[in-house]
């Protein structure tokens, strides 16, 4: 490809990127709490699938 084919692709990726942050809104504060629970949920049900898996990779080799 030549350079003006990556400039245009250049520019084009910068305007598709400003349109999105012009259409994108900060989150309420009910959204964002709601997002936070969310994920922390969703991070605490990983960790304990995470320890039950040790728990039981513990409890079949006999502790070692």
């Amino acid at each position: 490809m030549d350079e003006n084919s990556k400039i245009y692709k250049l520019k084009m990726f910068i305007n598709e990127c400003r349109r999105v942050l012009r259409v994108t809104k900060r989150p309420d504060s009910f959204e964002f709490k709601t997002i936070v629970k969310v994920s922390g949920l969703g991070m605490g049900l990983i960790g304990l699938i995470g320890f039950l898996v040790s728990m039981i990779k513990t409890l079949i080799t006999g502790g070692a």
